[in-house]
């Protein structure tokens, strides 16, 4: 196959195009940035129709890639270590959503702090949402795990990160491509609840993140980017992370060492291959760019056996803490029994009798009825009780703001319609960068701002967009004449669904703004 000099960055790029990437996210940050770059002005990319638009921000860029990546399409969100600040919110919670099509979190750390406020780990952050971490020594193997990683994203339905640093991101060599992969088709989410993070979902796949732990730690110790090399010398081992082990090469002439050593390129850790050094050597040398992240987990490796806790299922690895589950673990036999008397049943939420978005949400689905289901993208509030019956009308909920980006990123990979249900509060707090975002590129998606002038799910505080929605609005760059506002009162219910419908069939950023104040708040007014 072509043989290409590519940057680090730019092998990277390339791998994702060739692994059957559709879209491509980021905001530029140095080391990053080379990254989209290489797509933006790649030929191939440019043919296949690859999504390489910069976002608002990482937040953004995080939201639109998980929304392609809802539609079926693989697609790739690139930043600089500080932007993975940025994104936390919507990486933490893409891990226990899931992925449909293969989604690859690339984060370009920068010890040394060359252009950084500071030289913070991602990997800590993939530790932390408990997702598979691919972390390439070359160029070489920088390609291959982009080309490759949409599969490990797509076999477990779970986000991966790319974790490389400065020098390997802006270093040159030698790239062999593979052959390349075709897009995958649209094809949304066989389970209509999986992106929709209320509790009694989110506690149900937190277990399931849970249970793949075993999954992720099986690839790690079978995969071919962790590599036991075999040596004579026992009194020094040898663990190399990433670029490191590169500068352990330089280090011995053709390569000659004649010391153990595991190259480690992907996480969890390969702990089989961890206790054969440990057991086969007096020594060991972790070699790591960045936080002494392997070497703190060595070290717990190596605590008292003794220990008990969540790591060993003494105490549940999920849920809260409570004093039967302290007994169960002490042995004691008198543990309480903690089951709930019949007479007590669990009444499940639901918006208050006179809420204005039930008659958003009626009016919407009557007219979505016209197109098969998933096409709703929610946010976090009152509304979010429209993925409950009666209205089963929501196809996520991730974090805040996320619905409008999501919808961006689904209708990116061709998804029609792509509605976006947001509050007024939640619009000002994360949704208007993503807003910003479908106007830069006139984003064919709907969104729906339904204003209840407070923030009701807290309690009724006061809301920033409260009479200020249509110019935030205007002012973002929405056209006036797709800035739609109406009352939701039943005696409104036609104008409401012509109102949707004809702003569905436009091809463009479209914005109505139901507007009616809560019903608690009123009544506390009153």
């Amino acid at each position: 196959m072509q043989k290409l000099l590519l940057l680090g960055a730019e092998a990277i790029a390339q791998g994702a195009i060739d692994g059957g990437m559709s879209g491509i996210y980021a905001y530029p940050g140095t080391p990053s940035t080379e990254i989209t770059e290489y797509v933006q002005k790649n030929k191939q990319a440019k043919e296949l129709k690859i999504h390489s638009d910069w976002s608002a921000n990482e937040k953004t860029a995080m939201e639109a890639a998980l929304g392609m990546s809802f539609a079926g399409k693989r697609a790739m969100v690139c930043m600089k270590h500080v932007g993975l600040n940025v994104a936390a919110d919507a990486f933490v919670n893409a891990a226990i959503t899931g992925v449909n099509g293969g989604l690859i979190v690339t984060v370009a750390d920068d010890p040394s702090m060359h252009s950084s406020q500071n030289e913070q780990d991602s990997r800590f952050y993939a530790k932390f949402a408990m997702i598979p971490v691919l972390e390439p020594c070359n160029q070489q193997e920088a390609y291959e795990m982009a080309f490759k990683g949409f599969e490990l994203s797509e076999k477990y339905r779970v986000p991966v990160l790319m974790r490389i640093t400065t020098r390997l991101s802006h270093s040159r060599s030698g790239v062999v491509r593979s052959e390349m992969k075709t897009q995958n088709l649209l094809r949304l989410p066989s389970d209509r609840r999986q992106f929709v993070l209320l509790p009694s979902i989110a506690k149900v796949r937190y277990k399931g993140l849970l249970n793949s732990q075993l999954g992720y730690e099986q690839e790690s110790e079978n995969s071919e980017f962790n590599q036991y090399f075999e040596g004579e010398n026992k009194k020094i081992g040898f663990i190399a992370c990433g670029i490191a082990y590169n500068y352990l090469l330089e280090n011995f002439p053709e390569n000659d060492i004649k010391n153990p050593v595991l190259k480690i390129g992907q996480y969890p850790i390969p702990r089989k291959q961890i206790e054969k050094l440990l057991a086969e050597c007096e020594q060991v040398i972790v070699l790591e760019d960045g936080y002494p992240v392997v070497e703190e987990m060595l070290k717990g490796y190596l605590a008292n056996p003794k220990i008990k806790g969540r790591l060993d299922g003494t105490i549940p690895r999920d849920g809260e803490l409570n004093p039967n589950i302290v007994a169960i673990a002490l042995g004691m036999e008198n543990a309480k029994d903690e089951s709930i008397a019949p007479i007590v049943q669990n009444r499940p939420p639901a918006m208050c009798p006179g809420c204005g978005h039930i008659d958003v949400y009626k009016a919407m689905n009557e007219v979505l009825a016209e197109f098969e289901k998933g096409r709703v993208f929610s946010d976090i509030g009152c509304y979010t009780l429209g993925a409950l019956e009666p209205f089963n009308a929501i196809d996520s909920c991730v974090d805040m703001g996320a619905s409008i980006t999501m919808a961006k990123g689904a209708a990116d990979a061709g998804l029609h319609p792509a509605v976006a249900m947001i509050g007024d509060s939640t619009f000002t707090h994360s949704g208007m960068t993503g807003l910003l975002d479908a106007v830069i590129e006139n984003s064919c998606i709907t969104v729906i701002i339904s204003d209840n002038s407070t923030t009701g799910m807290t309690g009724g505080q006061n809301s920033h967009a409260f009479g200020r929605l249509k110019e935030i609005c205007l002012g973002l760059g929405v056209a006036p004449e797709h800035i739609r506002e109406i009352v939701p009162l039943k005696k409104n219910h036609e104008l409401i669904k012509q109102m949707i419908r004809e702003e569905i069939n436009y091809q463009g950023v479209s914005v109505i703004i139901p507007s009616r104040e809560c019903i608690q708040t009123a009544k506390k007014k009153k």
